[in-house]
């Protein structure tokens, strides 16, 4: 399917691996020109040369700390005139409720809440100034069904999506549309990470935690971020244009829901 939006503009948030990555690649594939961004510069310029030999799409990369005031600037600066917004944070720490005084808060909702808050009151007047824009923002299946061990994560991205759903509102006559992607189990770093720390507080082997896992998910499977970010592209594309502040579950099946 062609998605319409060959020669249009986009900024992948956490994008040098990983679901960020897998939504940079994505639109790379539509003919999007990509600003890509990650904290290590090492692992962005590897994957941002990859898509430009893969798509012969241009790429600028920053390398920055996006969650920083000095980091947005220098992002938002790189990202002038966008068409697409795509927010992405890697999430904080799992732990119990006893672990989490209000610094650990603060920096939960800077990372998943306040930056990208930010990021769409800078970037979205442009859009409508165009007539046209598209924003997603990973957030995670935790909106939708808590996770105890991700309390900082439930809470911040709980924030974020309630946020998203008065504003998606006011700005789509405007031909600018506001969505919220939510995964659930992917094959990623993260994943690996909190497989880990599952495997640590249970005191069993990480093949057990994994095995746990995928008996939860009706689709028997951990998902790739290339499907994911081809989720991604279609809400950002021509044909999605009447998606307004949804909420998209890609969890294999797992939460199991009518609404």
């Amino acid at each position: 399917m062609d998605l319409g939006i060959k020669g249009k503009r986009a900024l992948v948030c956490a994008s040098s691996k990983g679901l960020g990555l897998g939504c940079a690649r994505a639109l790379a594939a539509a003919g999007v020109d990509l600003v890509m961004n990650a904290r290590g510069s090492e692992a962005l310029e590897a994957s941002a040369e990859a898509i430009r030999k893969e798509f012969g799409v241009d790429v600028v990369t920053v390398a920055t700390d996006v969650t920083t005031p000095e980091g947005q600037a220098a992002v938002i600066d790189a990202a002038s005139n966008v068409d697409i917004l795509v927010t992405n944070a890697g999430g904080p720490p799992p732990g119990s409720w006893t672990d989490w005084d209000r610094e650990d808060f603060i920096k939960a909702l800077d990372a998943n809440m306040l930056t990208p808050i930010a990021l769409i009151k800078a970037l979205v007047p442009q859009m409508i100034e165009k007539g046209w824009g598209r924003v997603v923002n990973i957030t995670s299946v935790s909106v939708k069904s808590p996770i105890p061990a991700l309390g900082l994560s439930n809470s911040s991205r709980a924030g974020l999506t309630g946020y998203v759903a008065g504003v998606s509102r006011q700005v789509a006559s405007k031909g600018v549309t506001i969505n919220n992607l939510q995964p659930g189990i992917h094959a990623t770093d993260r994943m690996v990470n909190l497989d880990g720390a599952a495997a640590k507080t249970q005191g069993i082997p990480l093949a057990d935690v994994q095995k746990q896992r995928l008996a939860s998910i009706p689709a028997g499977r951990y998902g790739t971020s290339d499907e994911f970010g081809a989720t991604c592209a279609f809400l950002c594309s021509q044909h999605a244009g009447f998606i307004v502040g949804q909420n998209i579950l890609l969890d294999g099946g797992a939460t199991n829901t009518t609404m």
